[in-house]
């Protein structure tokens, strides 16, 4: 135990169990990476139990408020990546244009091919998610989510969907993609909740 000053936190401080750093930014999904050609009909979708249903284009979405959030990445697959610097808008943001009911407990993303994830209200509307545009600098390549994907930096990374299209506000947690192919249901990596039995 260390009773002297504060640390100064480091990588170690910072990476979870059985994480690897690496500075690169590996591929990882299942089934296509969409390419658009013009986002002109493009739409994300906020609906469920939501006071109001709202349907954004893209030129809408980049109209709202936007914040900069810098935070570290955790795959499930063993690699983190430090220090990434994400701009976008604030999942409070949406939330408050949308007004979820009291009885909304659980968030499923919706991204293209029908794939999605579930977490929690609570850790959708921390204040480090966001839906994110642009990484470094730099706007979001087709393999890493283009036009949009969630960022909800605290769970594994597989919780934040890449070309996000829905956000449905649900009683019941259900859940998504790699949930029922056996990944767990939250996915904290700190706690190494990777698999269902973990």
């Amino acid at each position: 135990m260390y009773f002297g000053k504060p640390r100064k936190k480091g990588p170690t401080d910072r990476v979870p169990p059985n994480q690897n750093v690496t500075t690169s930014f590996p591929v990882l999904h299942y089934g296509n990476v969409p390419y658009y050609k013009n986002l002109d009909e493009w739409t994300l979708k906020i609906y469920g139990l939501v006071e109001k249903e709202v349907t954004l284009l893209y030129k809408e979405l980049m109209s709202l408020p936007q914040t900069t959030s810098g935070n570290d990445i955790h795959c499930v697959t063993g690699w983190s990546k430090l220090d990434n610097v994400w701009e976008g808008v604030p999942t409070q943001q949406l939330a408050k244009m949308a007004q979820p009911m009291e009885c909304a407990k659980y968030v499923i993303l919706h991204a293209e091919e029908n794939w999605t994830t579930n977490l929690p209200v609570a850790d959708f509307l921390k204040e480090t998610s966001l839906l994110a545009h642009t990484h470094n600098g730099e706007q979001l390549s087709p393999e890493h989510g283009y036009p949009l994907r969630a960022v909800i930096p605290h769970l594994y990374f597989w919780k934040s969907a890449k070309w996000i299209r829905g956000i449905e506000f649900t009683s019941e947690n259900q859940p998504g993609f790699w949930e029922e192919n056996g990944y767990h249901m939250y996915g904290d990596p700190w706690k190494e909740q990777r698999m269902t039995w973990d």
